[in-house]
This record gives C-alpha cells, sequence and structure tokens, in this order.
C-alpha cells in the first residue's frame, strides 16, 4: 500500500492545479515534471505500501478523482499500478483509495484509465476547460498554442457548447478557425449559426460577408447541408438594409442550390419594397412561388399594395383571397391600395366591391378611399354614383377638402350641369374655401358655351374682386361670348382690363375682329378694328384681308380701300387669286361710282397684272408691240408650279371681262395663249377622223363663248383647207353651260343637237355649215359690234353674283332678227 502526504494551502488552490494537470496532487512539485515522472516510477518500486496524502476541505474532491488524469511517463513505455493508493486527509483519515491509473498520451487519448477501465471526460468538464481557455487568451497565436496543448481530444459538439457559452465574438471566430485546422473536424450548420449570431449582435456586417463567403467554400468543399446559416446570413442583411449584399448571397445560394425557407424570401421582398424597387422584390415573389414558399402577414400588408400601384392587379387580387384563405386579416391598407388601383384601372365593380368588404370587415372608411372613389367615379363619367358616394362622405362626417370640391364642381360643369356646379361651388365658398381660377374658369366657360351671358359675367366679376387673375382662356371664352352676342362695347372694356392685367392682347382681339367677320357682321367688325387702332393694338395681315373680302363682297368699297392700302403698305404682297377677285367686282358692278372705286382699289393693288390690264387696252402704239406678244410675254412671267390655279382663275374672269367690254380679239389672243401655256390642257382634242372635241366644262361664260368661237374656227380651217372631216363633233358644255352655248350657235343655224352636257354633230353637216357666209362672219368677228347685240349686260350674260358660278338662265340672243349691214 502506497500512502502519500502533501498539505496545500487551500481547497481551491488543489481544484485548479486539479483542472490545470489532471494529475494526483501528491505529485506536484517544484521538481521539473521529468524529475517528477521520475520519482513516481522510483516510488511504485517500493515493496511496502505508502500513503499519498492530500489536503481537501470539501468532500466533493473525492467525487472528482475518478476523472483525475495522472500522467506518468519513462522510456519503457506505459505501465500499470498494480497496488492500491490511499487517499487521506488532515487527519489520516482515508478519502478514497483504488487502484493506481495507467498513463495515457496528453492531446491524443480521449478517456483516462481507472485500473483497467476507461473513463471517458465529461463533456462539462472538456467545455469549460476550452471556454477557461478561450476567455483567458482571447485570440493569436497563443490561444492556439494552449489549445493544442489540451490534454483530451475535443470533438465538434465540444466546440459547439463552447461557442454558446463563449460571448465575445472574436474568440469564437478565433476557437472556430483552430478546430477547422484539425483532423476531426467538420462542418456543422449549428456552428456558423452560432458565429453569425454572435456577429450580428455586434453589428458586423462586413465579418458575417466573410464568413459567408468562407461558409460556402466549406460547403462545397465537405457537401455539408448549411440551409439554416445561409438563410440567417440573408435575413441579417436584409434586416439591416444592406441591399446588394443580401440579393448577392441570395443568388449565391439559388445558384449553389441551397434551400432558402420562407422567412428569407420575406426579408428580401419587404427589404426591396421598402426601398422602392417593387420589380425586384416581384421577381423574387416569383422564385418564392416556384418554391412552393408562402408569405406571412406583414409581407403580404407589403406585397399587395406594391402591387396594385404598379398595376399588377390580377396579382394584387390573387394574393388579397390568398390572405383570407389562410386565414390573415387584411389590413385597412391594403383595401385603400386596392380600392384606388382598381378604381384608377377603370374597374370599378372590383372598386366598389373592395369597398364594400371593407365595411364587412368592420373598418371605418378614412377620407382618402373616399376621395379615390370619387375621382374614378367621376373620371369615368358616372356622375350619380359619385354624387352617392359624396352624400355618404358628408354623413359619415367628414368634411370634403378643396380638391374635392374643385373636382365636383369642374365635373359637373363639364357635363353641363350647371346647376349641380353652381350649388357645389357655393357649399365651398360657404366652407370657407377660395376657389382657384380653374374652378372659376370651368364654370365661366361652360355657361359661356351654355350663352348664359349673365351668369359668365357674374362668376367672373365674383372673379376679380376676390382678388384672382383670370387666366388667358377665360379672358378668350368671355370675349368670344361677347363678340357673339354682339356686345361691341362690354367686350372692349373686357379687353381693355386683360390687357391691364399684363397679358399680350393682339391675338385675342384679332380672334373677336374674326367672330364678326365669320358672322357677316362687317359693320362691327369695322367698329372693332377701330377701337383696336385707337387702344394700340395691331391685328394681322391675313385677319386684314379677310375684312378686306368681306367688305367688297357687301359692297362697302370706300371701307375695303383703306384696308387693302394698310394691306399694302404692311409689306404684304397682293397675290392674283386677290386681284383676280377684285376684277371680278368690277365685271359684275353695274353702277359707273362703283366702278370707279373698284378701279382705285385695282390701282391700289400694285399687282403685275393690272399693268398688263392697261397695257392691254392701250393702243399698239403706246404699247409698243402687238398684242399678243403683249399677252405671252405677260403669261411668261407667271411661275406656274406656284400660280397655275391663280393663272387659270385669271383667264377665266380676264375672258368675262373682255367680252363684255367688246374686245373679242383681245379675249381670242388670251385664250391663244392660256391655250399653249398649257392651263385648260384636256380642252381640245383631235382624234383623228373619228371626233374632235371641245370641253368646255371648267370654264367661265365668257371663256367658253370665246372657246367655243376660236375652237370652230380651227375646225373650219381644218376641214376646209386641208379636207379632213371628222365622223363627228362634240361641244362639251356640262349642265351649267349647255344653253348658252346653244343659244348662241342656234343663232347662225348651227346644226348641233343639244343632249344633257353635249351638243353634237356630223363632221359633214359642221362642214356644209362652215361654208355659210353668215358662218364666216361669226367666226372671223366681223358681225357687228352693237351693244345690243354683241355686248349684253352683265345681268343677262352673266346674272351670278360670283364669278365662277355659272347661271342656269339663258340669255338673250347674240344676234337679233334684223338683218346684217
Amino acid at each position: 500500500m502506497i500512502r502519500h502526504r502533501r498539505l496545500l494551502s487551500s481547497t481551491t488552490n488543489l481544484c485548479k492545479l486539479t483542472h490545470n494537470f489532471s494529475v494526483p496532487r501528491s505529485f506536484i512539485s517544484p521538481v521539473p515534471f521529468k524529475q517528477k515522472l521520475i520519482s513516481f516510477t522510483s516510488i511504485t518500486s517500493f515493496t511496502s505500501v505508502r500513503r499519498i496524502t492530500g489536503f481537501c476541505r470539501d468532500l466533493n474532491f473525492v467525487e472528482q478523482l475518478s476523472s483525475i488524469r495522472c500522467y506518468c511517463h519513462n522510456g519503457g513505455g506505459h505501465k500499470e499500478w498494480t497496488e492500491e493508493i490511499e487517499y487521506l486527509d488532515e487527519s489520516g483519515s482515508i478519502l478514497y483509495k483504488g487502484k493506481g491509473t495507467r498513463s495515457v498520451e496528453p492531446g491524443i487519448d480521449d478517456h483516462v484509465m481507472v485500473g483497467e477501465v476507461k473513463k471517458p471526460f465529461v463533456n462539462a468538464a472538456v467545455v469549460a476547460k476550452i471556454v477557461e481557455v478561450v476567455k483567458r487568451w482571447k485570440w493569436g497565436p497563443e490561444l492556439e498554442t494552449q489549445l493544442d496543448k489540451l490534454q483530451f481530444v475535443p470533438n465538434m459538439t465540444h466546440i459547439v457548447q463552447s461557442l454558446k457559452i463563449t460571448s465575445d465574438s472574436d474568440a469564437c471566430l478565433s476557437l472556430f478557425r483552430w478546430a477547422k485546422r484539425q483532423p476531426w473536424y467538420s462542418s456543422t450548420d449549428e456552428c456558423y449559426v452560432i458565429l453569425f449570431d454572435s456577429l450580428n449582435q455586434r453589428r458586423d456586417f462586413d465579418g458575417i460577408q466573410s464568413l459567408f463567403d468562407e461558409m460556402v467554400g466549406d460547403s462545397t468543399n465537405t457537401g455539408a447541408s448549411l440551409s439554416v446559416s445561409c438563410n440567417r446570413v440573408i435575413q441579417y442583411l436584409a434586416n439591416a438594409e444592406k441591399l446588394e449584399v443580401s440579393f448577392c448571397c441570395f443568388k449565391k445560394i439559388q445558384e449553389a442550390g441551397g434551400e432558402i425557407d420562407t422567412e428569407t424570401y420575406n426579408s428580401l421582398i419587404t427589404l426591396f419594397l421598402g426601398k422602392g424597387l417593387p420589380y425586384k422584390a416581384f421577381e423574387i415573389y416569383e422564385s418564392m412561388e416556384k418554391a412552393s414558399c408562402s408569405l406571412n402577414s406583414s409581407t403580404y400588408e407589403l406585397m399587395i399594395p406594391n402591387l396594385a400601384k404598379s398595376g399588377r392587379l390580377d396579382a394584387a387580387f390573387k394574393l388579397f383571397q390568398e390572405m383570407k384563405g389562410r386565414g390573415f386579416r387584411p389590413g385597412l391598407s391594403i383595401f385603400l391600395s386596392l380600392v384606388d388601383s382598381m378604381g384608377k384601372a377603370g374597374r370599378l365593380d372590383s372598386a366598389m366591391k373592395a369597398y364594400t368588404e371593407m365595411r364587412g370587415y368592420g373598418y371605418k372608411p378614412p377620407p382618402t378611399i373616399f376621395v379615390s372613389l370619387i375621382e374614378s367615379y367621376v373620371k369615368s363619367g358616372k356622375l350619380e354614383t359619385a354624387l352617392k358616394l359624396w352624400d355618404e362622405m358628408k354623413k359619415t362626417g367628414y368634411r370634403p377638402n378643396f380638391g374635392l370640391y374643385t373636382l365636383i364642381i369642374e365635373s359637373h360643369a363639364k357635363s353641363g350641369k350647371l346647376d349641380i356646379a353652381l350649388s357645389a361651388f357655393s357649399d365651398m365658398e360657404k366652407a370657407g374655401f377660395l376657389p382657384t381660377p380653374s374652378t372659376y374658369t370651368c364654370l365661366l366657360e361652360m355657361h359661356a358655351a351654355s350663352g348664359q351671358i349673365d351668369h359668365a359675367m357674374r362668376l367672373y366679376n365674383s372673379m376679380t374682386n376676390a382678388g384672382l387673375r383670370p387666366p388667358l382662356s377665360t379672358y378668350t371664352v368671355l370675349l368670344t361670348l361677347l363678340a357673339n352676342k354682339k356686345l361691341v362695347d362690354v367686350a372692349a372694356k373686357i379687353l381693355l382690363e386683360m390687357k391691364a392685367m399684363g397679358y399680350l392682347v393682339d391675338v385675342t382681339a384679332s380672334d373677336v375682329l374674326m367672330v364678326y367677320i365669320k358672322e357677316g357682321s362687317v359693320d362691327l367688325a369695322l367698329r372693332w378694328l377701330r377701337f383696336m387702332g385707337s387702344s394700340g393694338i395691331r391685328t394681322n395681315n391675313f385677319i386684314i384681308r379677310q375684312l378686306f373680302e368681306s367688305c367688297m363682297k357687301n359692297g362697302l368699297y370706300e371701307s375695303a380701300k383703306p384696308l387693302l392700302e394698310t394691306y399694302v403698305n404692311s409689306t404684304a404682297k397682293v397675290d392674283l387669286i386677290l386681284y383676280t377677285s377684285i376684277l371680278a367686282y368690277l365685271v359684275r358692278c353695274q353702277e359707273e361710282q362703283n366702278e370707279r372705286h373698284l378701279m382705285s382699289i385695282l390701282s391700289a393693288t400694285k399687282h403685275k397684272a393690272h399693268v398688263f390690264m392697261c397695257g392691254l387696252f392701250c393702243g399698239p402704239e403706246q404699247r409698243g408691240q402687238p398684242v399678243l406678244s403683249f399677252v405671252r410675254e405677260f403669261f411668261q412671267s407667271i411661275d406656274y408650279e406656284l400660280e397655275e390655279g391663280a393663272a387659270r382663275y385669271f383667264v377665266n374672269v380676264l375672258l368675262n371681262y373682255l367680252v363684255l367690254m367688246g374686245q373679242t380679239n383681245r379675249a381670242r389672243c388670251v385664250w391663244k395663249v392660256a391655250y399653249e401655256n398649257k392651263l385648260f390642257p384636256k380642252a381640245i382634242v383631235f382624234d383623228q377622223h373619228i371626233a374632235w372635241s371641245l370641253d368646255v366644262r371648267n370654264l367661265s361664260v365668257g371663256a367658253a363663248f370665246i372657246a367655243v368661237v376660236h375652237t370652230l374656227h380651227r375646225f373650219r380651217k381644218r376641214m376646209l383647207y386641208y379636207g379632213i372631216v371628222p365622223r363627228r363633233i362634240k361641244l362639251v358644255t356640262g349642265p351649267t353651260l349647255k344653253i348658252v352655248i346653244a343659244q348662241m350657235l342656234s343663232s347662225v343655224e348651227s346644226p348641233f343637237e343639244v343632249s344633257k352636257v353635249v351638243l353634237r354633230a356630223t363632221g359633214d353637216s359642221v362642214m356644209e355649215w362652215f361654208k355659210k357666209p353668215i358662218v364666216q362672219q361669226f367666226l372671223l368677228n366681223e358681225i357687228p359690234s352693237r351693244a345690243d347685240i354683241l355686248m349684253h349686260r352683265l345681268n343677262i350674260l352673266f346674272p351670278s353674283s360670283a364669278p365662277e358660278i355659272r347661271s342656269l338662265s339663258p340669255p338673250k340672243p347674240l344676234i337679233s332678227g334684223r338683218e346684217y349691214k
């Protein structure tokens, strides 16, 4: 029996040494560890029993002895104690006795030998030892050295438990990275979760990201499933609003085929919606659907309104139904978003259904939902339903706001329901709201459009008395109404007030002038123009020309000339059409005084056509050239690309005037040159020996007369001089000129037969007709040019009021029954 006694200062020191070295306290001495082992070996060779004594004040020490580890080593290898060892207290009483323990290798064995029995380490003691080392050394090479000296072999369970106890995240990471280098290390989800929790408590998101990358590599190498840790990382980053990092981690996990749970999806959706990226949230939601995960209540509250606001109403309504099916109670914000979005999209039935369902859940409708519904129904034109909601809103106790009053007033005013609009307008003023200029304008415009001048003026005066500046559109509408009502003085007063407000009134005043012109109120138009001139307001040349033409049409030639002079002096150019229209009035004029005014007006145009007209009526001595050359020179100066239609109009009116003045030869020259310049390219057609024709449907009466005479003269020369006789000859006159041409030819006994729109005759009959002397004289203009025979008065030959309109009434015969001289 071996007995050994050694006194220690205290039980605490004894326990501490026991935990630190795990050897019997009888072998603790200042001598080196190797010497202790030798002395211990020599002691065991004694034949007599010695007692090993120790000092302990706590009997629990005996219970711990079974786990005390004894390290004995010599070159001969392991040896067993075959004798018993007694542990004594201070008084010599035996505390414990038993067989000695065989030595074990530190850091290799995971047990101790109690006699011949293997005793494993207690997990609590192992974890406590690891925690103690970690807390003492924290981190760095010293910590790893101390962990390498542990006299037992830990496993991952010990590491996980130690990490749970250790509160320092740096120390946890150091312990974890030491464990990763050990051969017994294996990846565990729980270990990473503890580390991520610790880093999240410190808000160390860079550390979380770094550890996440390390974890992904670990999972790839070992094939371990770390789904809980991955989801925890995304949730922490999402809750910290690390948008890019969290989405990057999400994509990495997806690419690696990891499982993402519902809570993670909800965190990401909440993050993207909160950052104002609904479409990215919808993308994650689609991934969530594929993974068969479902939203939670809070995410429903975010997802449905955002889907609705983005226009994906069907998806929002589907989620809404799904939420109710899962037993969640929709919040008020969901109903508000559905009602608003459905209403704006025009799905009024669905919006009203959501509103009714909201009332069924017991929610009191807020003012915003009333505003949204009323706006939707107003914009869709369903004003009756909007009014019902309006009344319901007021019964609920809500006071309509300024915008809602404006909406109701303007919508009913624009729809013509002016009584309701005025009633709402009155309520708006009583409620203390000052109507905006747009509200006044809307009411005023609608009353003006309906012709209610009194209400319109009352609203205008109310608006100006309130200190509001009427917009330009208000003045325009009001002045147009006053112009239509022919209230020139009131319109002038409003226009001056408009000018005093700082508006440019030239355009508005010109619009009023144009109203008078279009209505044919030429006197009022001239009066308004004089007011504009006295007020320093100018108009444009287009309106001056329109007023000039109106004066000409009404025979106000004295008022027309100053307008034309103003038009010409403002650098405006009188075109050929305007000159021709004045000439057309001269053709119709029957009073000598008016003819003088018209000739004065023609002279005031300063147009080259007037110079041509003056030269045409001069003699060859004054002209200096023959008529035909003079006419050709004038028509060559016309730009036919721009003025072809105007030139054709000028020829028609000019031929009317020349025929009326008895200038047949000059008229034939004008027609010949006009035909040469292809102004009437399809008028004459020679179809070999079959048919010759002349088409005068697009000519004036005078032009048609000259064209028929000139063309029949050409036909006569071909037939008599060249012997060419066609089968038939046609004169296409149309219904308007048929009677005039037929009467003219019948006076010389022509063979032409009158049909609907054509005068026809055979070539042989026309040939015989051409041989008559009277026909030769008629075609060669040798008929006496007496006024009562050739020169018919304007109201007979040209009876219509406009130069371009032909008469259907037959004129007097050109040749009477008297004998020719």
